[in-house]
């Protein structure tokens, strides 16, 4: 009977210990080989893929915080580029509950800092989309401090170049209208110094760097096109890294977008459809969406139609909503449908938010009930494109004169210097933006500004900073403008490059 008792309580002992030993382990950052190839599969848009060795690994090692880390970018992927808002209610007490589970982990590992800045950075960029700018800057704040920090006391940990470096950069050129809550929450940023740690990081050998090299390429070139304005280096930089455009679609996606920007539609459209068409990766909706751009822009309007529908058909949010329905009313315009551009131009009305500079300008144009000059309006479309001589010469013979309405003159004079000045003749696009300037200083549309922001960005090329820096604040000095923000944050990027060294 003693032996039996004996027994049961050996057992018993064992048991307890097991579970306290169970209960009492400890967290871990472990970033092992499947936590690796999930983070590698999730960044290429196989989310599927990435979400299935996450469970494998979380039964393999429960106590490993790293697999929490890799579904923070799967939520980020999912909800930045369908922005379902029913899916977001879903996740938003779980992208809380992840960012306590993080805090679970070690301090003492460089990672601890890391994951939970990046996690904050995650769930600030879903805000935005969900129109929750506040509580977004809140959680920039708290990224920006946790890197900061992270910075300082694991100085050889090279990932912190990536998030801090792209913090630093952006932060130095925030328009004005968010400099005081900025300085309001202790943020702060050297462009230069913003800009040196990313380029460092995209281009070392470090075993970090080379793992998160996908997510390097991805910030380097969004931020050396849009604020370092050096855009043939961002070519440069895909060509001579090799980026695999073919089967990582978070990289197709975003040379595909930069190229766009660039005027580049040969090149955008050869990305978009020699993709890796597999059913592994997510089909996220804005490949509709970039396809119908480059046929708008070369006023092929039955494609734009096409892909315009099936982006509206599959996207569920409102980020720039209004703007794609006016440039859905923008093809059917040009066709000459005018009941189905009236169509369009009504759901602008009824869909989406305000919450950009192009939704406001869309909503604007459609209460304005007003429709674009048919003439200036191909001409803008062909620019945008990058096809200048066909632009040119459809305003060839033109002047101001044959234009009746003031807003006509303006924009006829600014169209004419994009034109010029993509076609690299400076003194005449000087001449027609500085025309576009004095007709527009008082005016609400945003060609004045534009125009100024140009003149500086071609005397930065010819190596007058003076000048240069002159006109940038020209651009900061027009208030009440159309794209206010976004203008004063280029000027400001313009304004730091030619005060440094």
């Amino acid at each position: 009977m003693n032996q039996k008792r004996l027994g049961i309580s050996f057992i018993f002992i064992v048991l307890l210990v097991c579970f306290c030993k169970k209960a009492s382990a400890e967290k871990v950052y472990e970033f092992n080989s499947t936590c690796q190839q999930a983070y590698q599969e999730i960044i290429k848009l196989k989310l599927k893929e990435g979400a299935l060795l996450i469970e494998k690994e979380k039964k393999q090692n429960p106590d490993n915080l790293i697999p929490i880390f890799l579904e923070s970018y799967i939520d980020l992927f999912n909800l930045f580029f369908y922005e379902d808002p029913a899916e977001y209610t879903l996740k938003k007490a779980q992208l809380a509950d992840r960012l306590k589970l993080l805090e679970t982990g070690p301090q003492n590992s460089p990672f601890y800092r890391y994951c939970l800045s990046a996690s904050y950075l995650h769930r600030a960029f879903i805000e935005i989309k969900f129109s929750e700018n506040w509580r977004a800057s809140w959680d920039v704040r708290k990224a920006f401090l946790l890197i900061k920090d992270n910075k300082r006391i694991f100085s050889t940990f090279v990932p912190n170049d990536l998030i801090y470096g792209g913090l630093q950069t952006v932060i130095a050129t925030i328009p004005s209208g968010y400099t005081l809550f900025a300085n309001l929450v202790g943020l702060s940023g050297t462009m230069d110094e913003g800009l040196k740690m990313v380029s460092n990081f995209a281009k070392s050998d470090n075993p970090y760097a080379k793992l998160f090299s996908s997510e390097g390429a991805f910030v380097h070139c969004y931020i050396f096109y849009h604020i370092a304005n050096s855009k043939q280096e961002v070519f440069s930089f895909i060509q001579n890294k090799k980026l695999d455009l073919v089967n990582n679609h978070l990289l197709a996606y975003m040379a595909a977008n930069i190229a766009i920007a660039d005027k580049r539609l040969e090149f955008a459209k050869n990305i978009m459809l020699s993709r890796n068409k597999s059913s592994d990766y997510s089909p996220i909706p804005v490949w509709d969406y970039e396809l119908g751009l480059i046929h708008l822009y070369h006023l092929e309007t039955k494609e734009g139609i096409k892909y315009y529908e099936n982006y509206l058909s599959k996207f569920k949010g409102n980020f720039y909503l209004k703007d794609n329905y006016l440039k859905l009313s923008w093809c059917y315009f040009l066709e000459g449908n005018m009941q189905a551009a009236e169509s369009a131009r009504n759901s602008i009305l009824k869909k989406g938010t305000l919450d950009t500079d192009a939704d406001k300008q869309a909503m604007k144009d459609a209460k304005s009930g007003v429709w674009p000059n048919l003439l200036l309006l191909k001409a803008r479309m062909l620019s945008d494109g990058g096809y200048y001589k066909e632009a040119l010469s459809l305003l060839n013979g033109k002047s101001v004169n044959s234009f009746t309405s003031e807003e006509e003159k303006l924009e006829f004079n600014y169209r004419l210097g994009r034109i010029y000045d993509d076609l690299n003749r400076n003194d005449e696009a000087i001449q027609f933006y500085n025309s576009a300037i004095v007709i527009g200083a008082n005016r609400q549309e945003y060609y004045a500004a534009r125009a100024a922001l140009q003149v500086g960005e071609i005397y930065e090329r010819l190596g007058k900073k003076v000048q240069a820096k002159v006109y940038f604040e020209k651009v900061l000095s027009l208030k009440n403008h159309e794209y206010k923000n976004s203008l004063d944050q280029k000027a400001n990027a313009g304004i730091e490059r030619c005060s440094s060294k």
